[in-house]
């Protein structure tokens, strides 16, 4: 699902490779594209989120592994 705009600024929705003008949509309808907005807009920011967060990890484990040299292990 995308939204683009047309020739004329006009909002356009494309849903499984057809196009629907948006203005032209139930209220209804235009309230589920928002919501689909919405939903791509959080899963976007969660799996920046995830990435941020491995590259966290990651270096936390570099760090760990640098500090780890100057111990013994047990047996």
């Amino acid at each position: 699902m995308t939204d683009s705009l047309g020739k004329a600024n006009e909002p356009v929705l494309t849903f499984e490779g057809k196009r629907y003008d948006l203005k032209q949509l139930p209220d209804d309808l235009k309230e589920m594209v928002r919501g689909m907005q919405v939903a791509d807009a959080q899963l976007r920011m969660h799996e920046d989120t995830l990435k941020v967060l491995a590259i966290g990890r990651q270096s936390l484990a570099m760090q760990l592994k640098e500090k780890l040299k100057n111990v013994n292990p047990i047996q």
